[in-house]
């Protein structure tokens, strides 16, 4: 209050008013501030890590190196520097794409995207309710500006990977283990979120660049919609032009809704409620939800956006990266509240489970309840004590086949998506709910080395087109 000459604020608005007035002081940063700032940050980290070597612990010498190269790196792309050309981590690909991906935020933050407006809107709001484990404080005010953007990666970023290994190193007991931890969050991550943000900034900016139609698939209605008109399977709904809801016991107006079916002009998409099938009702409680599996998909195709070869896609270049089983716990309306079981994509075997709950606690209290870390751990469905680990998935190929079936008929040319697959009936009849192009893998298995070489093509074709078109 002092420092700012505000007059005297209940807590629950000291933040926002600190982030204002912290907005003001960066806003008029510009390139030669940023350049400051990064050989500041850069400096300080090599006198504090060299201090530490010069005292002998060599071991922090792995995490001066990495440091510095990775303020090195992200001023290099900040100027434009080019993937194609980068000389920073020759020999590790993923950290390579994850500091270029992260200095691309900058560069695609106001450029159009498919649902939200820009890039930065987008950010806004599906970070909203996401917050860095034992922070409490919603990734969506590192988002707010561009000035907090720039701020986060030149500090916060590198602070929140050394507080996540010092809190690794505190379990192990370990200072090598806990530099091993700091080099990993800081440039090869292998948390879902990381993963979920790098499928998000090659969606947009491959959309952006190649004004893909593919895209319109993110409404559910044009997704619905479209799936009927090809034959794929998905939930169905109804054809009637409205239904009015009543509370059986209220009056006087109260407990009554009416809704507009999407299929005559309105804003809602009129369904049954689905059960689970046979396989997933032998595994779940009474009361549990529709309990889906999120299976990822890769396609080439986007290669081929904007060019003669546009149409020449086939189901070859169509991968289905991961498979994870959501189960839905008792009494829940969805399976977003659930257990995240990974199936193995290659034998369909459910292996352990875990959640991502911890990164959905937000608030000062959190900060005191909230796990840094979430492990493998489950076995069993934690309502019933059914054993899931160890079960095989039926026809997990023909699952697959499923995803990428559809993936080649409604969107060939986006480069990856998340369906959302349930069993239903008596048969497991497979049905599709809908799909998610900036999708995450819910902590699921995949081929790494396959992915990030996925990446890279997608990241210097799109890098390509920009440098032809005069936009880099």
């Amino acid at each position: 209050q002092v420092l700012f000459k505000t007059p005297p604020l209940h807590a629950s608005d000291m933040t926002d008013v600190a982030l204002e007035h912290l907005g003001k002081l960066l806003s008029n940063i510009n390139k030669d501030s940023i350049e400051v700032l990064v050989k500041g940050s850069t400096i300080g980290v090599t006198l504090a890590t060299g201090l530490v070597v010069a005292l002998g612990k060599e071991e922090f010498l792995g995490a001066l190196t990495d440091t510095f190269s990775y303020y090195r790196s992200i001023w290099y792309f900040w100027r434009g520097g080019s993937l194609k050309e980068c000389r920073y981590f020759p020999d590790r690909k993923q950290a390579r794409l994850q500091t270029f991906s992260l200095a691309l935020v900058s560069r695609i933050w106001s450029r159009p995207h498919y649902r939200s407006g820009t890039f930065h809107l987008d950010m806004r709001q599906n970070l909203s309710n996401v917050a860095i484990p034992g922070t409490g404080l919603p990734l969506s005010v590192v988002v707010k500006t561009k000035a907090f953007g720039y701020l986060f990666l030149l500090m916060g970023y590198p602070a929140v990977a050394a507080v996540a290994a010092l809190n690794r190193g505190r379990k192990g007991r370990s200072v090598y283990a806990a530099c091993a931890a700091y080099r990993e969050q800081l440039l090869t991550p292998q948390d879902w979120f990381s993963f979920w943000q790098m499928n998000c900034r090659l969606a947009t900016w491959h959309s952006s660049i190649t004004n893909e139609t593919d895209y319109g698939m993110e409404d559910k209605w044009t997704f619905l919609t479209t799936a009927e008109k090809l034959g794929i399977s998905v939930t169905p709904s109804m054809t009637t032009k409205a239904i009015v809801c009543k509370h059986r016991n209220e009056e006087g107006g109260l407990g009554f809704a009416c809704f507009r079916n999407a299929r005559h002009g309105g804003d809602w998409i009129i369904q049954e409620r689905l059960e689970n099938g046979t396989f997933i009702k032998s595994l779940m409680p009474i009361n549990g939800p529709l309990s889906t599996f999120r299976i990822i998909s890769a396609s080439r195709g986007g290669l081929r956006s904007g060019t003669p070869q546009r149409g020449s896609v086939d189901v070859s270049d169509i991968e289905a990266l991961s498979c994870v089983w959501r189960a839905g716990l008792a009494g829940a309306e969805t399976d977003h509240s659930s257990i995240l079981f990974n199936v193995d994509p290659k034998t369909g075997v459910f292996k352990k489970g875990t959640t991502n709950n911890h990164w959905y606690r937000r608030g000062v209290m959190r900060i005191f309840d909230t796990p840094w870390l979430s492990d493998h751990v489950h076995t069993v469905h934690p309502d019933t004590g059914t054993r899931v680990t160890g079960v095989k998935v039926p026809n997990i190929e023909k699952m697959k086949d499923f995803v990428r079936d559809a993936h080649l008929k409604m969107m060939p040319h986006v480069p990856l998506a998340g369906w959302d697959v349930a069993l239903v009936h008596d048969t497991d009849e497979m049905v599709l709910l809908e799909a998610n192009l900036s999708c995450n893998f819910f902590r699921g298995d995949f081929d790494k080395s396959s992915y990030f070489q996925f990446l890279e093509d997608y990241f210097l074709d799109l890098e390509q087109r920009e440098r032809e078109s005069g936009t880099w």
